[in-house]
């Protein structure tokens, strides 16, 4: 049997994806030079579609948790010279029924280069399976018997919503595709999030559609507070008297050609990406007649978010969200004007639903400079010249919606060859049903209402949770061979003569090996993270290098045997590094959906591999505890944490100093 599709009318899969390869084949022909990394065109998503389909590995039932670019190899990328056309492939991970496969494809040629099952893992869960079970749970006695207890004989307006639980290896678990729905009331709020139906859960496999069990601990009525932040719910807005204009009458200060970037001395390529919002490549810096390689790739991995509730329907709740949730791709549009300037440059990108069929996402990436109104330098002198340079930067934005929460992803190239990534949390805290109706009202049965939590309004809690970010940074720091080094700051003791007691002193040290270089932030013994090149020294002798500076994070709270921990292991540190491999991108790994402990990074590290005068990775870890504030409810203000990448000897003065006067 045939998909059916509706273009005007209703034709055969087969006639739409012949149509579909023929005007990629003409548009191959015609076509002029692609960038390596670019990501796969509407025209490429058709051509695996088709070379599936001619392959038999596609019928209605088949379905797609990724599409995406294989990525050439690093050194063709960096020695590409943009007057050929590098080899274009593609992966896809493929849904038939209960087994998974991947496929690879030539593009090009439009042949299938492999077809491989996944056994062991638990692919992505796909967009249609987040609600797929609601129907028969509505017609489960036991959940018909527990609505009642709640006051409700109707469900025509009750929506759940199913997701895969952490995984906690249990008989129920283990080679199961499980999920636990959650229901609302969608009657009466735009914000369903504070409306949720505390203490009931239903265990359920999506494979076979069985409802496994029936999980309720207790009515508990939904609150009756107005929880909305429309315009409409919220009344009249303050008045900003003064508007602020921003214009580039001139135009923009960069130029962007095939999604190759180009800021003052910056040249970078950015892509959006289906699973990790965007990728950065290839990012160098003109250093006089000098095109200097600074890291080849960045991104953000990974989000980790498990909650702090022991009961049945919280304690589950161990969110791998770029591995777990990307069902429609992880980055959602910008709203222009809003999330970045009027006067930004957007970039539109496709994902893919679970049919494999490409779909277009507008405004995913946001270009934009701006001058925050601070000096990049300054000296006054009396006596001498005073001279100070405005500071102007550039932003690559991109943002996610997982749920409830918001994520805002920038990467800001500044003119002294900093980078800073931030990233900033917003949206909507998960909230209970309690029925204690605040702080200061009477205990229920034992236990306080915020004992997991604290009151954002009457009869609402706002659980605690973690938020963290695993960002990879492939560094090659003027070329592929470099090496990870620390400058450990130590106390000196001065002779009893002298009149200082002590100063401190740096003691550089070089790890050999992944497991050396496993690092938690301590102030009690501070230490400079620095990636070193081996074969380029600055003009003082000292070795090139490029800086990872973290910012404002945490170090996790769980205990080494809980299992989330166990399965989500990168956060165990602040910095991991290690040796290159091409396919060690994702730091829970490939399928973190319900994945046995020790994925990732830590089995990555396990081999211990030499990272000296080496090509290297950096991740870095970022970690929030959010106990959560009456302001952050309805909807929380943005909160930034970000870490820096700073030259550090990479050049021989400040590169800044050439910034003209205003």
């Amino acid at each position: 049997m045939k998909y059916r599709i509706r273009i005007g009318g209703l034709i055969s899969l087969s006639i739409l994806l012949t149509l579909c390869v023929s005007l990629y084949s003409t548009a191959v022909k015609g076509q002029g030079i692609t960038h390596p990394l670019n990501p796969l065109t509407w025209q490429e998503y058709w051509v695996v579609l088709d070379v599936l389909h001619q392959t038999d590995n596609l019928d209605e039932d088949t379905r797609f948790s990724h599409i995406n670019l294989i990525l050439p190899d690093k050194n063709e990328v960096w020695n590409w010279d943009g007057t050929d056309n590098l080899q274009r492939r593609a992966f896809a991970i493929v849904h038939q029924g209960e087994k998974t496969y991947r496929a690879e494809i030539n593009i090009a040629q439009q042949v299938l280069e492999n077809w491989t099952e996944l056994t062991d893992i638990q692919p992505t869960f796909l967009g249609e399976e987040f609600g797929s079970m609601l129907g028969k749970v509505k017609e489960h006695p036991e959940f018909i018997a527990a609505m009642k207890k709640r006051g409700y004989n109707d469900l025509t307006f009750i929506e759940g919503f199913f997701g895969p639980p952490g995984y906690f290896g249990t008989d129920e678990d283990t080679g199961r595709r499980i999920a636990h729905g959650h229901f609302v009331d969608s009657r009466f709020a735009r914000n369903t999030w504070g409306r949720g139906i505390s203490g009931l859960t239903v265990v359920v496999d999506l494979q076979t559609e069985e409802i496994l069990r029936v999980v309720d601990e207790g009515v508990v009525s939904i609150p009756d507070v107005n929880i909305d932040y429309d315009p409409a719910s919220i009344g009249t807005p303050r008045e900003v008297p003064g508007p602020i204009n921003i214009s580039q009458p001139l135009g923009a200060g960069f130029t962007i050609n095939d999604y190759v970037v180009e800021w003052q001395k910056w040249k970078f390529h950015v892509r959006p990406d289906h699973r990790v919002g965007m990728i950065l490549s290839t990012v160098t810096y003109q250093d006089g007649a000098d095109q200097r390689k600074v890291f080849y790739e960045g991104f953000m991995s990974e989000i980790f978010v498990p909650y702090m509730d022991p009961a049945f329907g919280w304690y589950p709740r161990n969110f791998i969200d770029a591995g777990e949730y990307t069902a429609g791709g992880l980055t959602k549009p910008l709203l222009r004007g809003l999330d970045a300037p009027d006067y930004a440059h957007y970039t539109d990108g496709l994902v893919i639903n679970d049919h494999g069929r490409p779909t277009p996402v507008a405004n995913m990436i946001a270009i934009f400079e701006r001058e925050p109104g601070d000096p990049s330098w300054r000296h006054y002198s009396t006596g001498l010249n005073h001279e100070s340079r405005s500071k102007r930067e550039l932003v690559v934005r991109s943002a996610a919606v997982l749920g409830n929460y918001d994520y805002i992803f920038d990467w800001i190239f500044q003119q002294d060859g900093s980078v800073r990534v931030q990233v900033g949390a917003t949206g909507i805290a998960e909230a209970k049903s309690v029925n204690q109706k605040d702080a200061s009202s009477e205990i229920l049965n034992g236990t306080a209402g915020d004992a997991y939590g604290r009151f954002v309004d009457p009869n609402i809690v706002a659980v605690n949770h973690d938020h963290y970010f695993s960002f990879r940074i492939d560094f090659d720091v003027d070329g592929s061979t470099n090496s990870f080094q620390m400058d450990r700051l130590r106390t000196q003791i001065l002779p009893e003569e002298h009149p200082r007691r002590s100063v401190w002193v740096t003691q550089p040290m070089i790890p050999k090996t992944e497991s050396e270089a496993k690092l938690k932030i301590n102030l009690d013994r501070p230490a400079l993270w620095r990636v070193i090149s081996n074969d380029r020294k600055n003009h003082v002798g000292y070795p090139t290098s490029y800086q990872l500076m973290p910012g404002k994070t945490a170090n996790t709270l769980l205990s080494e045997d809980d299992y989330p921990r166990m399965r989500v292991g990168f956060i165990d540190y602040h910095l991991w590094v290690t040796q290159y491999q091409e396919n060690e991108r994702f730091a829970v790994g490939d399928f973190p959906t319900l994945s046995l402990p020790e994925k990732g990074l830590p089995e990555w590290t396990s081999a211990n591999r030499s990272i000296e005068s080496d090509d290297i990775v950096l991740w870095y870890t970022i970690g929030m505890h959010h106990m959560v504030r009456a302001e952050d409810w309805p909807v929380m203000p943005v909160l930034w944490h970000s870490f820096e990448l700073r030259p550090f000897d990479f050049f021989n003065r400040n590169p800044a100093l050439d910034l003209p006067e205003k």
